[in-house]
Order: structure tokens, then sequence, then C-alpha cells
């Protein structure tokens, strides 16, 4: 990929623009990083609410109808499906299995198994489990 940097006059005239072939995962998260801001969801937790910011999220999961979204030490309920939230994270996530979308920035190693799937050791050390029909496409995204 070309890339070219030019010098603005002032504040005002900065811009970034991004020609791209097809529009993947690392386009969308590379204009997320340039606009500033990695966007944010709001989830609950002991009957509050918070707002937390897409890359705060290790991984989405659903579990009896209900949407547990994970962070670093935390487990917060969200009110969207986990399809409307495919929609919602871009760029990093991706389903990983029928009940779990997984952010790609918090794998720290993943390991084979014998049944064809992947464990995906987290950056908290969690372990996710990648389901045998998303390892291809997470290995590609992932470079291995």
């Amino acid at each position: 990929m070309k890339v070219t940097i030019e010098k603005a006059g002032s504040k005002e005239e900065e811009q970034a623009i991004i020609k791209a072939f097809e529009i993947t995962g690392d386009i969308k998260s590379a204009a997320e990083l340039l606009e500033g801001d990695s966007g944010s969801l709001p989830v609950t937790l002991d009957g509050k609410t918070f707002i937390l910011k897409h890359n705060a999220i290790y991984y989405i999961e659903s579990v009896d109808k209900k949407t547990f979204v994970y962070t670093k030490d935390a487990c917060y309920e969200s009110k969207y499906r986990l399809y409307e939230l495919e929609k919602l994270l871009l760029g990093y996530f991706m389903r990983c299995s029928k009940a779990t979308i997984l952010n790609l920035k918090k794998v720290k190693s993943v390991k084979s198994e014998m049944s064809g799937r992947l464990n995906a050791t987290l950056l908290n050390n969690e372990v996710i489990v990648i389901s045998r029909g998303y390892v291809k496409e997470v290995k590609g995204r992932l470079g291995i």
C-alpha cells in the first residue's frame, strides 16, 4: 500500500483521504484511528449504566438470550443482540463462534486443538474457543 503524507498549511486544512480497492476491517480501523474516536457502547452493571469505549472490550458473549460484554476485569450486560453488535463494532471485532464476538486486538496467543478449533488466550489470560467454522478467517485476520 502506498502512503503519502503532505504538510498542511494550517490545522483547518488537515484531512486524510483513504483510497481502497476494498473496505476491509483494517481500513475501517485506520479510519477510526484517524478520526480519533474508537466509539462507545452503553452497558449496565448493578443497575448502573456505563459508557464503554470499544477498545476496552475484550469479547462479547450471548448466554440464555442475554448479551454480556467483557473487559479486562469486569462483565457488563448489554441491551443489544449479538447481530446488532456485529454491525456496531467494526475493525478488529469479529464473530468467533455462534455466541461470541472477539476483539482481535486483545488476543495474546492462539493454540490449535485436535478437533480443528482454536483456543485464543487474551491479554487478561482468559481463554476463548474459536469454532472450526471461524478458524480460517481468524487466522487470516491475525496474519497466521
